[in-house]
């Protein structure tokens, strides 16, 4: 399978090293993605005017098939999106005339066929698993990681067919082919609160706040995401914690809480830590066992 790299429009601005270090990663993989100029997927738009929103993701899968690439993103915004215009594309023959009269213009055709893939799958399937221990010269070991998945990768399952939504282990798999220790985490599943930002800012921090919360109830050492708007919302809530959180609570009989705050990464800082790209972060080393 030979991608076209669709980083979004948060990455570049907001988040560049998630772009550089995933393409590093990839290239230590023997992944070397095709760099076309892609439009945005089409996500924000998608409550207020559905037809700009697919016209733009469309535009996206257009180029990408024209280059004979299939999309790969590290954005589960943009791959959710992306699997959603395809789906909807396929039923509304309305949407589809609009999507081929505007592209025509430019020599574009739409391809229905053209693969969307998560970076998550790429890595756990594309070169595999067994790759990606090979590629390991630094394990992780030790390091306990609550990963969070988002929501748009694995709902609905139906469209995106990433992993099973209701106990999904792809995300797990990779990290223990890191060396790292997967923590079971009861909040794992739950949205960051990053779609609620804007309009209710509150709850957005309430939801974000307690899957922080949830994460160092598990004992984890870092909270590792996989999508461009998760990691910008719990990265924040990382940030603003200084006030009385689970760290200020007496630890109990099952649990040491680690010292605030929990690193917020992206999975890419992580893998490329372990493949010796660059150094693991002073507060993401592993506590020794004797404290």
């Amino acid at each position: 399978m030979t991608y076209a790299w669709f980083p979004g429009c948060h990455i570049p601005y907001h988040l560049p090293d998630y772009g550089r270090e995933s393409l590093a990663v990839l290239e230590i993989l023997g992944i070397t993605p095709a760099l076309p100029e892609f439009p945005c997927c089409g996500y924000p738009l998608r409550h207020q005017s559905l037809l700009a929103s697919v016209l733009s993701a469309a535009r996206g899968l257009a180029v990408a098939a024209r280059a004979g690439c299939g999309v790969l993103t590290p954005c589960k915004c943009c791959f959710g999106h992306l699997r959603f215009v395809q789906a909807t594309l396929a039923v509304r023959s309305d949407l589809r005339a609009a999507v081929d009269a505007a592209l025509a213009p430019d020599g574009l055709d739409y391809d229905p066929d053209t693969s969307v893939t998560h970076l998550l799958s790429v890595l756990a399937r594309d070169p595999g698993l067994a790759a990606i221990r090979a590629a390991v010269i630094r394990p992780l070991s030790g390091l306990r990681v609550a990963a969070h998945y988002g929501c748009h990768a694995l709902r609905p399952s139906t469209v995106t067919r990433f992993d099973d939504p209701r106990s999904p282990t792809i995300f797990e798999g990779l990290l223990a082919a890191l060396g790292a220790t997967p923590v079971s985490w009861t909040l794992r599943l739950e949205c960051c609160g990053q779609p609620l930002a804007g309009k209710n800012d509150r709850l957005a921090s309430a939801l974000a706040h307690s899957k922080y919360v949830s994460a160092m109830e598990a004992q984890a050492r870092v909270m590792a995401t996989a999508c461009t708007y998760c990691q910008m919302q719990l990265g924040r809530t990382g940030l603003a914690c200084e006030t009385p959180l689970a760290w200020n609570r007496e630890p109990t009989r099952t649990s040491s809480l680690p010292a605030p705050p929990l690193p917020v990464v992206a999975v890419s800082r992580l893998a490329g830590a372990a493949m010796g790209l660059w150094p693991l972060e002073e507060n993401m080393q592993p506590v020794s066992s004797g404290g």
